[in-house]
């Protein structure tokens, strides 16, 4: 990987989203070699790929330049290359651009879509983890509308505006309701030889409440809401399976779609070469302990949405969101100068600040860890805790003109097909898959 050979302890961190960047941040001039590795040369902020992918913001704006986090970091190195596997024995990682000798490794690979070993389904739907999925769920939304237009025959043109997002938490209810405010305000416009009326937008969820992971209160106004917007909402269902055309599931429910989004939940995003008692099967999480070491090696840890802290309140490891992320890359960066000055370590405690989702324009539930609230003023909430949540002030300032002029003028001009992203026909993909 051409770095260069030092006398100082070299940390290896693996994934610079939000686990990573929160611990690359703590662990600059300490005196350490540290090599961030990242498959791409940006951190996304993932919160907002939905509105990359409904034409609410352009990619950029939500993306931030690696090496220009870490520009000012003393003996920091970025490598842009995958890692294949860990070679625990020998203590280095083999990636596609070389191997690298590591004295401690710091696994933040994050998490990526999980379909529940459904081949078919992962073949025929779209999934929304990255900015290159969104922009390919963004072209293919335009190119069915364009081909809406062109077809005469009223079942394919139906099917072609008919969306259905499995999955009911907050990425699903998000872009339910962005979709829905497209048709009120934006494509009976772009679109006046259509029916846009006919336009669907079906929210499927295999538990009895969307938002399931929130309060029941903000459940119930988020369901209200996305009903006012015309989102129709199926509790109770699970998807079976999807082969471009048709979606089955486990009821006499079927629906004819050509765009199916799937948001029904995720898994770790792993990397080969640990012992397989470190790992916790079907979600491919890294068993950790409460120092976010993993379990079996006193020099491997695991943070964010990879990692797997089995506590008192978290069975099952805390929840694969940011907040987690964040405290923990936070921490663990503390921890690892203890334990270079062979300090005790301070074990991980999680804060929940609470969690939050957008329904639409003035719509959006909050949790806060004493008090619920949805409406406008949550939605005052949620856009200033995630304007300030981006990175970079040109970032901040293009998303808060973006959402000003979308919000004055009811308009997302970033509705461009960039990348097409086509299908030869309702069943397979012919481009561009992710």
């Amino acid at each position: 990987m051409n770095i260069p050979n030092t006398d100082k302890k070299r940390v290896v961190i693996v994934g610079a989203g939000f686990a990573g960047l929160s611990i690359a941040k703590k662990l600059r001039n300490k005196n350490l070699q540290v090599v961030l590795i990242d498959k791409h040369n940006y951190h996304t902020f993932q919160p907002l790929l939905y509105q990359v992918a409904t034409g609410g913001l352009e990619a950029g704006s939500i993306a931030y330049p690696i090496r220009k986090v870490i520009q000012q970091y003393k003996d920091f190195y970025f490598r842009l290359t995958s890692v294949k596997e860990i070679d625990t024995a020998n203590q280095k990682i083999i990636s596609e651009i070389g191997d690298l000798h590591y004295d401690y490794l710091i696994i933040a690979t994050g998490s990526k879509t999980n379909y529940f070993g459904n081949k078919e389904i992962e073949r025929n739907s779209m999934s929304m983890k990255t900015i290159p999925q969104s922009l390919n769920i963004r072209s293919l939304i335009l190119e069915n509308f364009e081909q809406a237009v062109l077809t005469t025959d009223q079942a394919d043109k139906d099917a072609l505006i008919n969306f259905v997002l499995v999955g009911g938490g907050p990425t699903g209810v998000e872009l339910a309701g962005a979709l829905a405010e497209m048709k009120k305000a934006i494509l009976q416009k772009d679109y006046p030889d259509l029916n846009i009326d006919k336009m669907q937008i079906n929210l499927v969820q295999s538990g009895d409440r969307i938002l399931n992971t929130m309060s029941e209160k903000s459940s119930t106004a988020a369901d209200k809401f996305l009903v006012d917007l015309g989102v129709k909402i199926w509790k109770n269902v699970r998807v079976t399976n999807y082969d471009g055309r048709t979606i089955t599931t486990n009821s006499d429910l079927t629906f004819e779609t050509a765009t199916v989004i799937w948001t029904a939940g995720v898994q770790g995003a792993k990397v080969a070469g640990l012992d397989a008692k470190s790992l916790v099967e079907k979600v491919d999480r890294i068993r950790v302990n409460q120092y976010n070491q993993v379990v079996g090696y006193n020099n491997i840890f695991a943070i964010g949405d990879i990692a797997s802290m089995e506590t008192k309140n978290y069975p099952q490891g805390h929840p694969m969101m940011a907040q987690p992320a964040l405290q923990q890359g936070d921490l663990l960066g503390e921890n690892l100068i203890k334990l270079l000055k062979n300090q005790p370590m301070k074990p991980f405690e999680y804060n929940d600040k609470g969690s939050m989702a957008t329904i639409g324009r003035n719509l959006a539930v909050v949790d806060l860890p004493k008090y619920h609230f949805n409406g406008v003023f949550a939605w005052f909430v949620w856009m200033f805790v995630h304007l300030f949540s981006l990175i970079g002030f040109k970032n901040k300032a293009v998303v808060f003109l973006n959402w000003v002029y979308n919000y004055i003028r009811f308009d997302r001009e970033g509705r461009l097909i960039i990348r097409p992203f086509k299908k030869r026909s309702f069943t397979t993909f012919t481009s561009d898959e992710v």
